[in-house]
């Protein structure tokens, strides 16, 4: 059954959802969603970025919509890329709220309705994952990855987005529009060791944040990191080409993100603001006025319910998700929607790794309110080692050099505090002052002075995710811990990967 259909009235059937007025088919516009793998927010020069030049997205900043409060809702690939194709909360999603999952087959995937409703529909690179999925087709649509090429440096992945997706575009009906899924697997580790120095860059132009020891090995492995982001912005520029040479880009809404923050520590699969703070840019000449910059808060459930909204189909009715069309139509720059005032963020079970004496392959469970003038958090569980523990090494941060620095230091070294910051045990709830601590480090929440701010934070917090039925606050959150981890299984007596989990319902697909 078709779940969306062409509706020329103001409201859904639940009443709940702004709706697009009617479009014509011929008048539908295409969608292009471009997404990277683990670059952070600031890492772009249309966000202050210093480090390295990125041309096409600060075009696009520049000729179309900038966000400021942008958010992911679970700063993990898999759980936040749910979130997308769904337009659902991560806590709403059963298994797929979790890292390394199988996605539940009663979940209804932006790119498949949009199949349905007649559109040319594909992806390349990364999808939606990792985990497994019901059927042969990824969340993300059909996959285009047949073209390849030589990457400049070691760790960058061989597919060859942009030709895929001009290949795409060639095999287009020239009747139907198009939604296409434009997935980089960079900055996504693993990098080539040092690549930055034959890129001609310099240790001096490393910008490391505050939570970071500033050293060599930071900086050159910030710098190697940066260099992949320069790739992601090159082949966002070879898409956007290759739009204009077909005389596409006119009628194709672009939206341009990253699913959570750099993979260093205490950044991605983390509760702070570099994790969770994720950019986003959006393009619609003759829609979107240019250089608009956009103070509103949204979440990746509500990037569904928007292309559905901008192609004129309803929302399906499982999306929790609030469209932004409204926010993207306006000519105001700053605060459009009053209502959009925070953003819900949370995360469950990440990489395996998380043990106590309750058991193995634990969630480490967060709930978390983002305001514009505090960062509530609440770490349900907080017995447990928020990046997993260190006998199994710490297996919810990626292996990197800072990462091997860091994990090195012992009490008493100038820089262990990094390490605690990073690694250690947190307390049960967290508050920062956002707009004076960026980077959350000075935790207010045992402060008298706040203890009436956090309450009124946790009760809305607590009040809206009552609503939408998410399970820790209705006393079955335990349920994320027993969902299988399809990804690879841990020796628990050595800390050493014995081998390939699966699913019950489906093979492990890469």
């Amino acid at each position: 059954m078709k779940s969306s259909k062409f509706l020329p009235t103001a409201f859904s059937a639940l009443g709940l959802l702004f709706i697009a007025p009617l479009v014509p088919a011929a008048e539908q516009p295409n969608i292009l969603f471009c997404i990277a793998d683990d670059a952070s927010m600031i890492t772009f020069g249309a966000y202050g970025g210093k480090m390295i030049e990125t041309p096409a997205f600060d075009r696009l900043a520049k000729e179309g919509a900038i966000f400021q409060n942008a958010y992911n809702c679970n700063p993990k690939c898999a759980p936040a890329r749910a979130c997308l194709v769904t337009g659902m909360y991560s806590w709403q999603l059963k298994e797929a709220g979790n890292h390394f999952p199988h996605f539940p087959g009663e979940f209804k995937w932006y790119p498949h309705l949009l199949m349905e409703e007649g559109f040319h529909v594909g992806h390349t690179g990364k999808g939606w994952g990792p985990g497994t999925f019901e059927g042969e087709i990824n969340p993300a649509g059909p996959a285009y990855n047949e073209e390849t090429l030589t990457p400049p440096y070691k760790g960058m992945h061989p597919i060859n987005y942009a030709a895929n997706f001009e290949k795409f575009l060639d095999g287009k009906p020239a009747e139907k529009p198009f939604c296409f899924w434009f997935g980089t697997y960079e900055p996504h580790r693993a990098y080539e060791k040092g690549s930055w120095k034959k890129a001609g860059m310099k240790l001096e132009d490393a910008e490391v944040p505050p939570f970071l020891p500033d050293n060599e090995i930071v900086r050159g492995d910030i710098l190697d990191y940066a260099l992949e982001v320069k790739w992601v912005d090159t082949q966002l520029g070879k898409a956007i080409q290759a739009l204009e040479e077909r005389g596409m880009l006119d009628n194709t809404l672009i939206l341009v993100t990253s699913d959570h923050g750099m993979p260093f520590p205490r950044v991605k699969g983390q509760l702070y603001e570099e994790g969770v703070h994720v950019p986003m840019i959006a393009y619609w000449k003759g829609v979107i006025q240019p250089g608009r910059v956009i103070e509103d808060f949204v979440n990746f459930p509500d990037v569904a319910p928007t292309i559905m909204e901008a192609v004129g189909l309803r929302p399906h009715e499982q999306m929790t998700g609030k469209s932004f069309l409204d926010v993207l139509k306006s000519e105001k720059s700053g605060q459009i929607d009053p209502e959009r005032d925070h953003v819900l963020l949370g995360k469950e079970r990440h990489d395996i790794g998380t043990a106590n004496e309750d058991g193995t392959d634990l969630s480490y469970p967060v709930r978390a309110i983002r305001t514009k003038d505090f960062f509530y958090v609440h770490n349900i569980k907080s017995d447990r080692w928020p990046a997993g523990n260190p006998e199994f090494g710490w297996r919810n941060t990626d292996g990197s050099p800072t990462k091997d620095y860091l994990t090195a230091l012992k009490p008493g070294d100038a820089d262990y505090k990094f390490y605690e910051m990073s690694f250690g045990m947190r307390p049960e709830e967290e508050l920062y002052q956002i707009r004076k601590d960026p980077h959350n480090l000075d935790n207010l929440a045992k402060d008298p002075e706040y203890q009436p701010t956090i309450k009124k934070l946790r009760d809305r917090m607590e009040r809206q995710l009552t609503e939408q039925k998410d399970p820790r606050m209705l006393g079955t959150g335990d349920v994320f811990d027993e969902y299988p981890y399809v990804g690879k299984q841990l020796d628990y007596s050595t800390g050493e990967i014995i081998g390939q989990g699966k699913s019950k319902k489906n093979k492990a697909k890469k």
